[in-house]
């Protein structure tokens, strides 16, 4: 029988109304013949509240075990009510909470940002797939794991998210499904564009990008467990279907969500335009670019100052690049000059954990700076650093870059 994980977010069991209508989803999908992992986070502002009187009440003198435990009744509440409301629909349900014999998500001791045992959760999922063999619905709390000593820990940002991929794994499901407050991936905020569309699918690694830049639908730590043989989708609490269509979350490919080095197999050219303060000028980017790519010349990297524009392509095009860009400074008032560079290596470096690595970049580079490679530029996002560096150290920088990461 096919298994599938729901996972409920706080806003979508935020009132009794909408508990009724997610586990009414639910039993839906169990009378198909399905077996259904449900996972729910705590109703919708508990946990703030919670925060809030701790704070009120203990400040800061509050431990982190201690708040792991008292943040963790939010969830253990709402798995509580969402396993009683399905048994009120007709079919049998088993709550589970870290306190239990029967808890599957087991983590080292750090109670407010656990890292995941893989090997014991995967061993303690068993025990969720005998409930589901026995025709139960078992409905666990998200966010929250348990340490080796039985202490309650906290999964961190996206936890509950992350407890929905990662049962999705350890259970070999079907499908993961996110259930929000939202019918999917929009194609940008639609509080601030009404114009946003629905996505149908976006890439594992589209939606770790755009997560990482503000999107409130997943949290790009739960990304990392999706597993790339396993269907996801987001879909919104509204429809009361767990079958209804929302955006699908393709991939990962292979092992692209782990830490990653790539160097180009060819020289990349640079090729330097200059002008008075052209950063300034409206549309002198939109030139340079809109004219490579009329003439079907790829750009690899951009790096603007104030008064000059850095573009690194392919060194088999570049002769034609710069004589077509050429033609744009002759004819540009802003612009006074452009220039043919040397050859470039590009190294890739992509991680997940970049995000919570303060000094990533220092780390990255400080190899290169004691064996002497000089960086000609460097660009950077929450999730990947990009290196160029002189054509003949590419090699050299690439092994140094790579070692930092192993």
């Amino acid at each position: 029988m096919e298994v599938i994980v729901a996972k409920f977010g706080g806003t979508s069991v935020g009132n009794g109304e909408r508990i009724r209508k997610a586990a009414e989803s639910v039993v839906k999908e169990y009378m198909k013949g399905k077996k259904v992992v449900v996972v729910v986070s705590a109703i919708n502002k508990t946990t703030d509240d919670i925060l809030k009187i701790v704070h009120e009440a203990i400040g800061d003198a509050v431990t982190e075990k201690q708040l792991a435990d008292i943040v963790s009744m939010g969830e253990t509440t709402s798995v509580r009510i969402f396993s009683a409301t399905i048994e009120s629909l007709g079919v049998k349900s088993e709550y589970i909470d870290p306190h239990m014999d029967n808890w599957p998500v087991i983590t080292d001791s750090n109670y407010i940002n656990a890292k995941v045992n893989y090997e014991l959760t995967e061993e303690k999922s068993k025990e969720i797939m005998n409930l589901l063999d026995q025709g139960i619905i078992p409905v666990l709390c998200g966010f929250l794991g348990r340490d080796e000593t039985g202490n309650i820990t906290t999964l961190g940002r996206g936890g509950s998210d992350i407890t929905a991929f990662l049962m999705g794994h350890c259970l070999s499901a079907e499908e993961v499904i996110i259930v929000t407050d939202v019918g999917g991936v929009m194609s940008t905020d639609p509080n601030k564009l009404q114009s946003a569309k629905k996505l149908d699918k976006i890439s594992v690694e589209e939606m770790r990008d755009l997560a990482t830049h503000g999107a409130q639908v997943l949290h790009p730590h739960a990304l990392r467990y999706k597993d790339p043989l396993i269907n996801a989708k987001i879909i919104g609490f509204e429809h009361g279907d767990l079958s209804a269509l929302g955006t699908e979350i393709i991939g990962p490919a292979g092992d692209q969500m782990l830490k990653t080095t790539a160097l180009n197999s060819e020289p990349i050219s640079v090729i330097a335009v200059v002008g008075e303060e052209i950063l300034t000028k409206r549309g002198i980017l939109s030139t340079l670019t809109d004219t490579l790519a009329e003439n079907d010349i790829n750009i690899y990297g951009i790096s603007t100052g104030q008064n000059s524009v850095t573009l690194f392509i392919d060194k088999a095009v570049a002769d034609r690049a710069h004589e077509v860009l050429h033609e744009v400074v002759v004819n540009n008032e802003y612009l006074s000059s452009l220039s043919l560079g040397m050859e470039i290596a590009m190294i890739t470096v992509t991680s997940q954990d970049f995000i919570d690595t303060p000094g990533i970049i220092t780390k990255v580079t400080e190899p290169l700076r004691r064996n002497k490679i000089n960086i000609v530029e460097i660009s950077s996002s929450q999730t990947s650093v990009v290196i160029f560096v002189d054509w003949n150290d590419g090699k050299k920088a690439y092994e140094l870059v790579r070692r930092v990461l192993e």
